[in-house]
């Protein structure tokens, strides 16, 4: 029988990537498991015992093929024939951040858990972010490999 997590078991860290040259989806898979907790060997599914993750210079992020100038978001307003459509062109040029933080949020899951686990995603433009205090451990996006994801 395996044993849950409680919640003064939970320990979170701080992680820093740094997004230059980085591919969105590679990138996103690898932020969404460290929000989610998955790279711990304490993982409980429905427990937020994720880490906050720090993206800096994310106005260097890319994407592969043709899916800058081709690929489609959608959101609905809820009203009839209120259905909108962007691609990461046009959201990249507004708010460079959007475009990963809506490819890790939809990598988590959906309702209040996701939410609240979205939320220790930091997106900033530039090299700077005001979250040196918490000693980010820094992970270089190029030594990764699949089997080893800022594991503890």
């Amino acid at each position: 029988m395996s044993k849950f997590l409680k919640k003064d078991q939970i320990n979170s860290s701080w992680y820093e990537i740094d997004a230059k040259n980085a591919v969105v989806g590679r990138l996103a898979t690898v932020i969404s498991k460290i929000i989610r907790g998955k790279n711990k060997t304490t993982f409980t599914p429905h427990m937020d015992d994720g880490d906050f993750v720090v993206v800096k210079n994310i106005e260097k992020i890319k994407f592969t093929g043709k899916k800058f100038q081709n690929k489609k978001y959608f959101k609905h307003t809820g009203h009839p024939g209120g259905i909108k459509e962007t691609t990461p062109e046009k959201l990249y040029e507004k708010k460079p951040g959007e475009v990963l933080r809506l490819a890790v949020k939809r990598m988590l899951p959906g309702g209040v858990l996701g939410k609240k686990q979205l939320t220790k995603l930091k997106i900033y433009s530039g090299n700077e972010h005001p979250h040196t205090a918490q000693n980010p451990k820094i992970i270089e996006l190029a030594k990764l490999n699949s089997k080893n994801i800022a594991r503890n």
